[in-house]
C-alpha cells in the first residue's frame, strides 16, 4: 500500500491518515485538525475516504463524519472541491477539465486543494447564506461574517468530546501543527501507483529521470495499477 505508507511517512500538514479496517484498504478514516491562528483552531474532524475498485481511473469519494457548516460541505457530509468531480466535459459546472480528476492525482493531491478551506483565517460564509438573526433587508456583510465564526467556534468546540474519546492530542501551536518532513521528489506521487512486485526496470529508467507520466501517459510501457495491491 504505498500510498497510505506515503501518507503515513510523511504527511500532510494538519491531517492523519489510517484505515478503517486493516482488511478493507479501500476504505480510510482521515483527521483533520485545525490549524492555529484560525477559526478552525484546536479542531478535529473526521472524514472517510473510500476508493472506488477502478480507482485511479475515477476519484475516491471524502465524506465527513463529524457534522460541518462549509460551503465545500454539502450537508451529508460530502466535500465539494473540483478534484474530486469525474473528468467529464461539462460546460456548465464552470470548471475547467484540468481542474477535476485524472489518473495522475492521488490523496496527497487531495488533501492538499482541500487545505484552503480550513487554512484561510477568516473563511467567509456562503454568499446566499443569512444567518437567522439577520433578516434579508437588515444583515450586513460584517454581521454575517461574525455569526459564521461564531458557528464555526462552537463546531470547534463540539470536537473536543471527540479528540478526547479517540485519545487524539490535537495540535494547539504551530510548532506542533507544522511537520518536518523532507520534500518529496518531483515523481514521487505518481509512484504510489505501481505495484512492489515490479522490477526497478521496469519503472524506468537509467539516467536518472523516473517520472511515471508524459502528458498523462505512461512512459516506457509501464503499467498503471492502483496503490492497493
Amino acid at each position: 500500500m504505498l500510498e497510505m505508507k506515503s501518507l503515513q511517512e510523511e504527511p500532510v500538514e494538519g491531517f492523519r491518515i489510517t484505515l478503517v479496517d486493516e482488511a478493507d484498504l479501500y476504505n480510510w478514516e482521515v483527521a483533520i485538525f485545525g490549524p492555529p491562528n484560525t477559526l478552525y483552531e484546536g479542531g478535529y474532524f473526521k472524514a472517510r475516504i473510500k476508493f472506488p475498485t477502478d480507482y485511479p481511473y475515477s476519484p475516491p469519494s471524502f465524506r465527513f463524519l463529524t457534522k460541518m457548516w462549509h460551503p465545500n460541505i454539502y450537508e451529508n457530509g460530502d466535500v465539494c472541491i473540483s478534484i474530486l468531480h469525474p473528468p467529464v466535459d461539462d460546460p456548465q459546472s464552470g470548471e475547467l477539465p484540468s481542474e477535476r480528476w485524472n489518473p495522475t492525482q492521488n490523496v496527497r493531491t487531495i488533501l492538499l486543494a482541500s487545505s484552503p478551506c480550513w487554512t484561510s483565517p477568516t473563511p467567509s460564509p456562503p454568499p446566499t447564506w443569512t444567518p437567522p438573526s439577520c433578516t434579508a433587508s437588515g444583515g450586513t456583510a460584517r454581521a454575517r461574517s461574525a455569526e459564521y465564526a461564531e458557528i464555526i467556534r462552537k463546531q470547534v468546540l463540539s470536537t473536543k468530546a471527540d479528540a478526547e474519546r479517540d485519545g487524539v492530542k490535537v495540535p494547539t501551536t504551530l510548532a506542533e501543527y507544522c511537520v518536518r518532513t523532507r520534500a518529496p521528489p518531483a515523481d514521487e506521487g505518481s509512484d504510489l501507483f505501481y505495484d512492489d512486485y515490479y522490477d526497478d526496470e521496469d519503472l524506468d529508467d537509467e539516467d536518472g529521470e523516473d517520472c511515471c507520466y508524459d502528458e498523462g501517459r505512461l512512459r516506457d510501457g509501464g503499467v498503471l495499477m492502483p496503490p492497493f495491491s
